[in-house]
Order: C-alpha cells, then sequence, then structure tokens
C-alpha cells in the first residue's frame, strides 16, 4: 500500500473532522478508523478507514444504523451483511510536490472570509438552496482554506471557480473544487511545491489527471439506508 494513499486516507478525515466540528460533532481517530460520535452533516461520512485491515467494528456503532454511512478508504470491506448498500466507488488522486505547476489560467486566488462566504457556497452549489454543510467556523480553522478563484480585473470580478484546501501532515488535500481544469490550475498554483490529495470519480477523474494527478487507489462509500 502506497503512503500516497495513506495520507490521502488520513487527510479526508481530517476534512470529515473539521466540518463536523462546525456543527459540533465530536469525533476520535483509532489506529484503523476514524470515527465520529455524533451524526454528521448532509454528505459527510460518519466513519472513514485509515489503514488496511479495518474490520467492521472499527467503523460501525453500537446504536442506531439508519443512514449511517462509512467512507472504506481501501475498498475492502464488506458491509452488506449489516444492512449497508454501496453508494458511490471513487479514486484517490495525488500530485506529488516535484510536479510543475500548470500555468496560471488568468484567474485571481482569492482566500474566503465571511464576508463573502455565502457567495461561495452558492456558486459552488449551483444555487441559492445551499445545504447546511459549511458554516463559517470553518474558515477560523488554521488548517483550512476557502478559496475563491475570480476573472476580471475588478476588485469583485467574476466568481468562476473554487476549492476547499485543509493540511494535514505533509499534504494538503482538495476538495468541494468547482469551475473545471482552470480551477484545478488555480488550486494548484495556490499551494505550490507541496503534495496534493482528494478524490474523484466518474467524469471529474479526467481533469484532475490531466493537472497531474496519479490514480493511487479505490475506495467505496457504503451506506445504512
Amino acid at each position: 500500500m502506497t503512503e500516497p494513499l495513506i495520507a490521502a486516507a488520513a487527510n479526508n478525515a481530517e476534512w470529515c473532522a473539521a466540518v463536523g466540528r462546525t456543527h459540533g460533532v465530536r469525533s476520535s481517530f483509532g489506529e484503523r478508523a476514524w470515527r465520529a460520535l455524533d451524526r454528521t452533516p448532509p454528505f459527510y461520512p460518519e466513519a472513514v478507514t485509515l489503514r488496511p485491515g479495518a474490520v467492521p467494528g472499527d467503523v460501525l456503532p453500537g446504536g442506531e444504523l439508519s443512514g449511517y454511512s462509512v467512507k472504506d478508504s481501501f475498498a475492502e470491506l464488506d458491509l452488506a451483511p449489516h444492512g449497508f448498500t454501496k453508494l458511490f466507488d471513487a479514486q484517490w488522486i495525488h500530485r506529488p510536490p516535484d510536479v510543475p505547476a500548470p500555468p496560471m489560467p488568468g484567474l485571481r486566488i482569492e482566500r474566503v472570509t465571511a464576508g463573502g462566504f455565502r457567495e461561495w457556497q452558492v456558486a459552488w452549489h449551483g444555487g441559492d438552496d445551499v445545504p447546511d454543510i459549511f458554516r463559517p467556523a470553518l474558515l477560523d480553522d488554521p488548517a483550512v482554506s476557502v478559496l475563491a478563484f475570480r476573472r476580471g480585473d475588478e476588485p469583485r470580478g467574476e466568481l468562476v471557480g473554487g476549492a476547499a484546501l485543509n493540511r494535514s501532515g505533509d499534504v494538503v488535500g482538495v476538495s468541494n473544487l468547482f469551475g473545471g481544469s482552470d480551477a484545478w490550475a488555480a488550486a494548484i498554483n495556490a499551494v505550490p511545491g507541496v503534495a496534493l490529495v482528494g478524490y474523484e470519480q466518474g467524469d471529474e477523474l479526467g481533469p484532475a489527471v490531466d493537472a497531474g494527478f496519479d490514480d493511487v487507489g479505490p475506495l467505496r462509500v457504503w451506506l445504512h439506508e
């Protein structure tokens, strides 16, 4: 098992914990898995495996399972006997720190503050009915940067892309990216010379690979309905 894969899984668990904290979610890191001790925000798992060899007991709670989800970082658990169904498969991605950054695509990189957070959320979601996931307290986390990518020279130029970055160890995770290939280039240029990790699936994987990321292994998300 490659170190980039381990780093990606750990970084993603740190991100899930950070988002959860803004909702008052307590969590715990074990040797083989991270687990939330309270129910998480929409689209966020209650458990993430951190190492190969995790077993169901590492990720399942002792109580209610309805709506509980698990990110199986190594696609090796079988949770079907416990009433779970596969929600989706995806691929972990890693960009080595020594790969040159792509040319900047004529965008300005702006760190989002509380005053611009709602605008970023609407652009990320694609509409005003934004789900209650990202809260302003996230902007105060020193490991997190929420970035907006703007086109034009106006102080508040058109917001055409964005991403959330979180640092853990010697890697930075890229998540919730929107804006296509130009956004990938901007995100990479925002933290040059740093190893980047994340995960993508389907048609979203291609632009990441084109931007210099390697596919380093599968993951699977399970949901108990």
